[in-house]
């Protein structure tokens, strides 16, 4: 990946929606070689899809926790937070814990209800977020032209 990708990259990751003209114009590329370089690192799963962000408070989603779980029961949990609407991520941690949750939800009501129904699956400690100073830092920054 040489400095052109990841200057595309970047772009994308600020605006998904880019036109492949306007990315080629950003970076000194012609739309066709610019579509080339975008397909090659969809092809090698570099950029692997893309998606709206949505706020979740104006879904009504407005508590965000995270819960540090731990479980002897790894493939029930993770089967449970697949199915689960309020469940955003599932990460397995080393240390004390050994999964991660992020959750979304409506209100403190729902997240005790989701936090009751997987404690069937081991021990939670649950962290509230009050507020998110830094959101969606991309993974490529700023990356001079």
């Amino acid at each position: 990946m040489d400095h052109t990708d990841k200057k595309m990259i970047e772009l994308l990751q600020q605006q998904g929606r880019i036109s492949m003209k306007e990315l080629g114009n950003l970076v000194g590329l012609s739309q066709p070689a610019v579509t080339d370089r975008v397909h090659k690192m969809e092809d090698r799963g570099i950029i692997h899809h893309y998606q709206a962000v949505i706020s979740p408070a104006d879904i009504d989603k407005k508590i965000t926790a995270y819960l540090m779980f731990l479980t002897k029961d790894c493939e029930g949990l993770v089967e449970f937070c697949k199915q689960s609407p309020d469940l955003m991520e599932c990460h397995r941690i080393s240390g004390q814990y050994n999964f991660l949750l992020k959750v979304v939800t409506e209100s403190l009501q729902t997240l005790e209800t989701f936090t009751n129904t997987c404690g069937k699956y081991g021990d939670s400690v649950t962290l509230i977020v009050m507020s998110t100073p830094v959101e969606y830092k991309p993974l490529i920054p700023n990356i001079e032209a």
